[in-house]
């Protein structure tokens, strides 16, 4: 792990050491006539219910449990903080994750009001906090409307076909933490391992000129003690690293810039490590804000050297071809929905995935807890960053999907573990994305806009079929016969590519107008094979026994590894989903096959991309 890694920390790519969380028990209340904003509930919130925070009230872990849908629910606590000099510090209040309108209120005193489910709502609360006990409360508006971002909930009473119990409410940490007035707001982390450079974009509250901002690569905590050996660097907690390179900048400018190169003494003699599956290795991160020596603010970080790259029909990590092995998750628990039920949890699936033999997971309609995304970097699990859909296309689902998914990217653009940005989709949120051009130029728009912001990552434009504008080109289909599949992909291929063929179903691979341009090609939905039961379901036929289990699913697998110019896949899926009963582990996290024999079917070498 990092020499940042602080347990349950949830924002672990920018750490300080002062924050408090808030999860626990609090006041709650359902509010079914929008009655509590004209009753004043933010100054006197109306006794009876409490919840577990951050499990939403859907959910047996919140000690509710009502899967029915409520349009608003309130949430009250009590904080205790110290008195501050607002002139020097400042107290600031986050929830990682609320669905979906959400106001803050401190003392009865409105603070902040965000839109959208996924990304994390900061507010600076100082100016209405008070000395001893502050009443913090929380209400939120969420409906069945299927313009908003949802992903996978449900915008019905009951769950249907691959859609679930909805989330309404806190559903991620909720923490405070205290800074300076003068701080580092943020950073935006760019490594090139072309370069041996990283480049860095500060945020700066109250710049001035008087103001330095310092960042230190060191090498991990974890390197041998051989391997650094007289050049020990020990900072006042006791961390032990070597470092490597550092750079300064004046912090004049709100949005200040700067590169640090691994080179000149620092680094004579010393190779860049990369990032990559197998050997996942991070540098630690050290940033300081200064003013005539003092420091202002401290923050821990961490870096990983990766570059991903589409080139000659492949995506590239670190200029070499990379065969990816994913498998789609949705990460829902039967005891907390979208919410994981702690950390180790999330470690749990991360090591679960690695040991069935793949390398990288599509996070598939959920942007994920960013502790996950901490040990996925750690443990060298690729992912696939996926947007959460609206079902339909309106204004407002234009611009509330645009800002809420930037929000998302600036927000975990840091983590190495993420090399594909997935806004959309099988053109959810679309009516005719095949032929329609106002559609297309939305999810064309968001492809640029995406790249506006991250030039290095690969962006996928509509996950799937109908393809607009997008770097990998990639394919869902469930033929449950590997035959099948394989004749479909290898004796098709020219007709599917010039669109004149339908590549599974009555979905064409490109929207009109937007022509196969040589990009890499995945499969990125497949199998989906389930058990016989009672309930559930999967996709095609369901089987009897691991050992039809096994075989349907190693044809279905290998068919697609044949394929000479495909360069991945991404099976469905990892877990089941209440009624989706397709996963390779139950709800539970219980194996259903034995994961050594899915190992080798995935790591086995066939096919053309394979021959050494």
């Amino acid at each position: 792990m990092t020499a940042s890694y602080q347990k349950d920390y949830p924002r672990p790519m920018f750490v300080r050491k002062d924050w408090m969380n808030l999860n626990g028990e609090w006041d709650f209340a359902f509010d079914d006539d929008l009655a509590g904003w004209r009753k004043g509930w933010a100054n006197a919130f109306p006794k009876g219910l409490s919840i577990r925070v951050p499990f939403t009230y859907e959910t047996e872990m919140s000690g509710i449990g009502d899967e029915t849908h409520h349009p608003a629910v309130w949430y009250h606590r009590t904080l205790i903080l110290p008195v501050i000099d607002p002139e020097k510090e400042r107290q600031l209040l986050h929830l990682e994750g609320c669905d979906y309108e959400t106001e803050i209120y401190v003392n009865g005193v409105f603070v902040k009001r965000h839109t959208g489910g996924y990304a994390r709502i900061s507010a600076d609360i100082t100016d209405a906090v008070r000395e001893g006990v502050n009443d913090i409360v929380v209400a939120v508006r969420d409906s069945m409307d299927t313009s908003q971002p949802r992903g996978k909930q449900r915008w019905w009473p009951v769950s249907v076909g691959c859609w679930y119990v909805q989330t309404t409410g806190i559903w991620k940490t909720v923490w405070t933490e205290r800074v300076g007035a003068v701080r580092i707001d943020s950073v935006k982390i760019t490594p090139s391992v072309l370069d041996a450079r990283i480049e860095f974009e500060f945020a700066i509250e109250g710049a001035s000129p008087d103001l330095t901002v310092e960042a230190v690569l060191k090498e991990s905590s974890e390197i041998k003690e051989a391997l650094i050996a007289g050049h020990s660097y020990r900072t006042d907690d006791g961390y032990t690293g070597r470092t490597v390179t550092r750079c300064a900048v004046s912090a004049a400018d709100r949005r200040t810039s700067a590169t640090l190169y691994m080179q000149g003494e620092d680094h004579r003699g010393w190779g860049l490590h990369t990032w990559k599956p197998g050997d996942p290795y991070l540098y630690d991160l050290e940033f300081y804000l200064r003013r005539d020596g003092e420091i202002l603010d401290e923050v821990r970080s961490y870096v990983g050297f990766r570059d991903v790259s589409c080139e000659k029909g492949n995506v590239c990590l670190n200029g070499a071809p990379l065969y990816q092995r994913l498998i789609l998750d949705q990460g829902y628990w039967p005891e907390s929905g979208l919410t994981p039920p702690s950390e180790e949890a999330l470690i749990e699936d991360i090591d679960k995935t690695l040991a069935l033999g793949y390398n990288g997971v599509r996070k598939h309609q959920k942007v994920e807890d960013e502790r996950y995304l901490y040990w996925a970097d750690v443990k060298g699990l690729l992912v696939w960053s996926e947007m959460a859909a609206a079902y339909d296309f309106t204004d407002d689902a234009v611009q509330q999907f645009t800002e809420q998914w930037m929000e998302i990217v600036r927000q975990n653009y840091n983590h190495p573990s993420i090399i594909t940005w997935t806004p959309f989709n099988e053109s959810w949120g679309f009516r005719q994305l095949r032929a329609r051009k106002d559609e297309q130029a939305f999810a064309d728009g968001i492809y640029y806009l995406t790249h506006a912001f991250d030039r290095n990552r690969p962006v996928i434009g509509n996950d799937g079929w109908e393809q607009t504008k997008t770097d990998v080109v990639t394919w869902h289909n469930y033929e449950e016969s590997g035959d099948v599949l394989y004749e479909r992909y290898h004796d098709h291929l020219p007709e599917i590519l010039d669109n004149t063929l339908y590549h599974t179903g009555n979905r064409k691979a490109f929207a009109s107008d937007h022509p196969y341009e040589g990009q890499a090609v995945l499969v990125t939905e497949f199998g989906g094979i389930a058990f016989s039961s009672e309930s559930g379901w999967g996709y095609g036929n369901q089987v009897k026994d691991e050992e039809t289990f096994l075989a349907r699913f190693d044809k279905v697998t290998t068919a697609i590894k044949k394929l000479p110019y495909v360069s991945g896949y991404c099976y469905t899926q990892l877990t089941d989903v209440q009624q989706e009963v397709n996963g390779l582990l139950d709800e539970n996290r219980n194996y259903k096959i034995d994961p050594e024999k899915i190992r080798e079917i995935n790591l086995r070498k066939v096919g053309l991309r394979f021959r050494e």
